[in-house]
């Protein structure tokens, strides 16, 4: 079973069979056009409908087969970034906004899974937040006392708890975060969006999206492929991670970056970990939670799944003597020493806003009418739901006491701002940089490298047969030279997150245009 992303698989995709929607026809429109089929483009579809609007949702891959199926789907309302961050950049009213939206995505989620009768095996569990070893347990009680004027109530400091076979130590309880099975609810999600009279259109790459023209009177458009298909709508909806078919919004992709984030799937004994999320602030952090086995699951009657997360880098820059699988298992199997054997492995993107918080609303693009879900900060679930309820208000012309802290035309200007644009420029010495390899003879089957010939780089793919693929190694972004990823068999770009397959395939935005064949490389930079 491939995933769209790229070589692995998450476990969450071996229990439940994947829904299939056909192509769109050449010409649709709706009052609403939502572009991706991930938590955030289902969710707002199915509140716009709810409310009597007529919504189209297209997707070059399949319902959730985005970033929604590569989480580990923590669902929380204690924030990624910490309250004491939020605090500092946004003051109190901004944590205060953070934390009731967040928990309100929670609740959202929560309540359309138990109205449409989904079951997404959901639970509402506690989330525990320990120190790194070593760390100032004054950082906890800060982060408590942050969290308290946000109007977290019952968040608690505890000095132990009992779990996995040994005694852990000091650590926060937030009470009310929850769990659940992510495409089993999007995949009930999408069947609801039928019964509402959603058209739900995959197979299809959105490669541009404009605004409504009023001088000329034209509405909206999401432009598909490079044919004449299009949707025309009143509104038009990104919501695809990154925000990749907006042509004339670039500054976005300067106030966020994109980060990997690996998992491990592990083998424990029922009942041998307790259902709860788990965070450390540890550097490289983890991420942790208990995926229990199904009623009836086949091979599963014995043992329940323990996911396992970090070893987080930026996009196409892989740390010296990265091997974040091993990693993340020497760590589980030290702090939780009943885990067996491993089952999965598979990598997710996250988009890092420099001020820790995301992108909802408007898109500040030359012509009105779109609007953007991006920068979910490691909690994207919870980004989507939120960014659902935001979006549909701001369609609708409600007001919305969200909107102004997660406004995409406000201002970063941080320390992280200015750090990871510093980040980006250096890229581009990778231009003058020699190849990863001296010859294509140095490249094994299934791996690629950059190669130098001459005076121009050469993305080089040797396929399991030993067949050898060439393309140019240059985005179609904004120009910076991509790397190979070893994990997931894919080209990416280290200064904005877009992926590309073996072959040049665009994966993931902010690209919207294929790596071009290596003929056509008298036509680039490199």
């Amino acid at each position: 079973m491939k995933s769209p992303d790229g070589k692995t698989v998450p476990t969450w995709k071996q229990l439940v069979s994947q829904p299939r929607y056909p192509q769109p026809p050449e010409r649709a429109h709706a009052d609403v056009c939502v572009v991706g089929a991930g938590i955030a483009g289902l969710m707002t579809a199915y509140l716009l409908a709810g409310e009597g609007k007529s919504v189209i949702v297209l997707d070059e891959g399949p319902v959730g087969g985005g970033q929604t199926e590569r989480t580990s789907a923590h669902l929380a309302s204690a924030i990624d970034d910490r309250f004491t961050e939020i605090e500092r950049l946004h003051g109190q009213d901004g944590a205060r906004i953070c934390y009731e939206s967040h928990s309100s995505g929670i609740s959202l989620i929560e309540s359309i899974a138990r109205d449409e009768g989904i079951d997404c095996d959901f639970a509402r569990i506690d989330g525990l937040l320990f120190p790194a070893p070593g760390q100032d347990v004054k950082a906890l009680d800060e982060e408590l006392e942050a969290a308290r004027r946000a109007g977290f109530a019952g968040v608690e400091k505890r000095e132990a708890v009992s779990a996995a076979g040994k005694e852990q130590g000091v650590h926060l309880r937030f009470p009310n975060q929850a769990r659940f099975h992510p495409l089993k609810f999007l995949y009930g999600l999408a069947a609801a969006l039928e019964k509402r009279g959603v058209r739900i259109f995959t197979g299809c790459r959105v490669k541009d999206v404009q605004g409504t023209d009023k001088k000329n009177n034209q509405p909206a458009r999401a432009q598909i492929d490079d044919g004449p298909a299009a949707v025309t709508a009143d509104a038009i909806v990104v919501a695809t991670n990154t925000p990749a078919p907006i042509n004339d919004w670039m500054g976005i992709y300067t106030k966020q970056a994109s980060y990997r984030t690996y998992l491990i799937a592990a083998k424990v004994p029922r009942g041998a970990f307790p259902d709860v999320l788990w965070w450390d602030d540890e550097e490289p952090y983890h991420y942790v939670r208990l995926e229990a086995a199904p009623k009836g699951a086949v091979g599963r009657d014995d043992h329940d799944l323990l996911l396992i997360g970090g070893e987080d880098h930026k996009v196409g820059q892989f740390p010296p003597n990265a091997a974040p699988f091993a990693h993340l298992e020497t760590w589980a199997r030290k702090q939780f020493p009943m885990i067996g054997e491993i089952v999965g492995r598979w990598s997710g993107q996250v988009q890092e806003p420099s001020d820790y918080v995301a992108f909802i609303g408007v898109a500040p693009t030359a012509n009105p009418n779109v609007y953007v879900i991006t920068g979910d900060s490691g909690m994207g679930l919870t980004h989507g739901a939120l960014g659902a309820r935001l979006i549909t208000d701001l369609i609708l012309g409600r007001q919305n006491p969200w909107a102004k802290l997660y406004d995409p035309s406000r201002k970063t200007l941080t320390t992280d701002f200015a750090s990871e644009n510093a980040n980006v420029v250096k890229q581009y010495t990778d231009w003058v940089t020699g190849g990863d390899v001296k010859s294509e003879a140095d490249i094994p089957k299934g791996e690629g490298a950059l190669l130098r010939e001459g005076l121009k780089k050469v993305a080089v793919y040797r396929d399991d047969s030993g067949k050898i693929h060439k393309c140019s190694p240059v985005c179609t972004h904004l120009g910076c030279i991509v790397q190979w990823n070893g994990v997931e068999k894919s080209w990416d770009c280290p200064c904005h997150g877009s992926r590309f397959d073996p072959l040049g395939k665009v994966l993931m935005g902010p690209a919207i245009d294929d790596l071009a064949p290596v003929d056509d490389l008298s036509n680039t930079r490199g």
